[in-house]
């Protein structure tokens, strides 16, 4: 079997971002995956589960109530590693066009006062959420994306160095 994309980034070097996973096209359609990491994988310790889920929640919501961007929203939700979530969006646009969204969805945890779709009726696992934590992970996250603005490296896998032999070849390890 091949290797899925996802699997074939370099885990180690990748660090918190907003990037393209990949590009699909769908019937006529364009279809974008973003990788949005909040934490460094197999360095930083695993988001909280029920921060994770919180948030899954929380973000959720504003995405599909953002006036500007609710029609683009396809899927929100988390990676398996919980060292962030995926994004699926309709269209195809770099990484840097959705920064200023992802921010204010972060941001806009700071004043919840609940989790949505939090009760034994809406939810699969009701009382697994914890509201505090989600909201010092979305301040956490947004911060950094405030400070690295300016950085490309939060918008663009890491890429490896691969070793050129004498006679040109690429030394790809296993």
């Amino acid at each position: 079997m091949d290797l899925i994309p996802s699997f074939s980034v370099d885990h180690t070097l990748i660090i918190p971002g907003i990037f393209t996973s990949r590009v699909d096209k769908v019937r006529d359609s364009m279809i974008t995956t973003y990788d949005i990491r909040l934490t460094r994988p197999n360095k930083e310790p695993a988001i909280d589960t029920a921060a994770m889920h919180s948030l899954e929640h929380l973000i959720a919501t504003y995405l599909r109530n953002d006036p500007d961007w609710k029609d683009e929203i396809i899927y929100w939700g988390p990676m398996g590693c919980l060292t962030g979530f995926y994004l699926i969006l309709k269209g195809s646009r770099p990484p840097q066009e959705i920064y200023d969204l992802l921010l204010r969805a972060f941001r806009s945890l700071e004043d919840a006062q609940d989790v949505p779709g939090a009760t034994e009726k809406n939810c699969g696992n009701y009382l697994m959420h914890n509201l505090a934590m989600a909201k010092w992970y979305a301040r956490r996250f947004a911060g950094y994306l405030e400070t690295n603005a300016g950085n490309p490296e939060i918008f663009e896998y890491p890429k490896t160095e691969r070793l050129i032999t004498d006679d040109g070849q690429s030394f790809f390890d296993s």
